[in-house]
């Protein structure tokens, strides 16, 4: 009897120790299967954002200031948000930083060149700090665009705006046109550079990443600048200097008005430029009582300046006349027409910030 019952026991206990293993196998396999899932899913999301984040191609703004940037509240304002979409490089005066002392916003920290030179108006050294700038800029391959910008500048549109204008468009802008009036071209120059390839325009370009590498690249130009185009001297900087025999002989040649737009002239790329400026100067032809003078320098905004009709009227203008060539450019984005400027100078900072708080730019 003893033994039937403990072998009864053990039939019984046979069925639940299948189940309870199985239960076991079951769950060990299901955690696994959920685990393995897991893993895979981090491994093939790393990947991919890792992917698209070193794909972001970005825009480098390369700012030309002589120590600070007087505007640095209103392009903190722009930049917010798209970290990741931007770049930013200084040239200032030899020895100058940017830190916490020097400006109130964080994307400038540290972003001054440390090979910086000294620059003078009308002078060759220009053109060298645009292109220690472009230098620096072009090792980031993230860098497609490349933005030359004003310290007295301000963005007149928000960034997305801004930025999907630049990138959607395949060429540079370029303000560039054939100078047949003012006579600086010297002749010196031929025939490295033929009068034919002559060109003026505004120093406050967009590159593209090639147009960028071209600059950056060339010797040969540049040093037919440097040799030969000057600014006129003026009567306060002869001082112990030898009288001009005949000053209204002197080429007055503005190195930065001129370099890129003959070089890619030269180049012969000139159909691959958009040929207007996106940022937007109004040049004052009146400040100056010596007429030659007149219109040497642009207009400066102030506070008094500082209201939401100039801006409207600045976004307003929607065409470019080039005299020397009797040409009209008419300004377009994505094959509609469009505002020609995204970028507006020479704004004092009381003038920017009075704009930014009515919130009539970077909108």
């Amino acid at each position: 009897m003893m033994k039937q019952k403990s072998l009864q026991k053990q039939k019984s206990f046979k069925p639940w120790k299948g189940r309870f293993y199985m239960i076991i196998m079951l769950t060990f396999c299901f955690g696994s299967l959920i685990l393995m899932q897991t893993q895979y899913s981090r491994l093939k999301m790393f990947p991919l954002a890792s992917h698209r984040h070193t794909q972001v191609p970005k825009i480098a703004f390369l700012f030309i200031a002589r120590n600070r940037i007087p505007l640095d509240v209103v392009w903190d304002s722009f930049f917010k948000g798209h970290e990741d979409q931007f770049s930013i490089y200084v040239h200032s005066r030899p020895g100058f930083l940017l830190n916490k002392a020097t400006t109130k916003s964080a994307y400038f920290y540290d972003r001054q060149l440390n090979d910086s030179i000294q620059v003078d108006w009308g002078e060759a050294s220009m053109l060298e700090a645009e292109r220690i700038l472009l230098k620096a800029a072009h090792h980031d391959p993230l860098n497609k665009r490349f933005a030359f910008v004003s310290d007295s500048c301000i963005p007149l549109y928000n960034f997305s705006y801004t930025y999907d204008y630049i990138m959607s468009a395949s060429t540079s802008f370029l303000d560039s046109f054939a100078d047949t009036k003012e006579g600086r071209y010297n002749p010196k120059m031929h025939p490295v550079i033929p009068v034919q390839n002559w060109r003026k325009g505004s120093q406050w370009t967009v590159l593209i990443r090639k147009h960028a590498a071209v600059v950056v690249e060339d010797e040969v130009v540049y040093q037919m600048f440097q040799q030969h185009c000057r600014r006129r001297s003026l009567p306060e900087f002869w001082r112990d200097r030898t009288f001009p025999v005949d000053p209204s002989k002197e080429h007055n040649c503005i190195p930065d008005e001129h370099y890129v737009q003959t070089l890619l002239a030269q180049k012969g790329l000139e159909g691959e430029i958009t040929r207007r400026s996106l940022t937007h100067t109004s040049w004052d032809l009146s400040s100056s009582k010596d007429r030659e003078r007149r219109g040497w320098h642009p207009a400066t905004y102030k506070l008094s300046d500082a209201t939401p009709m100039l801006i409207q009227n600045i976004k307003g203008i929607d065409n470019i006349h080039y005299e020397t060539e009797n040409r009209r450019e008419w300004c377009s984005h994505k094959g509609r027409p469009s505002s020609c400027f995204l970028f507006s100078r020479k704004f004092t900072r009381p003038a920017a910030l009075h704009l930014l708080n009515m919130s009539v730019i970077g909108v």
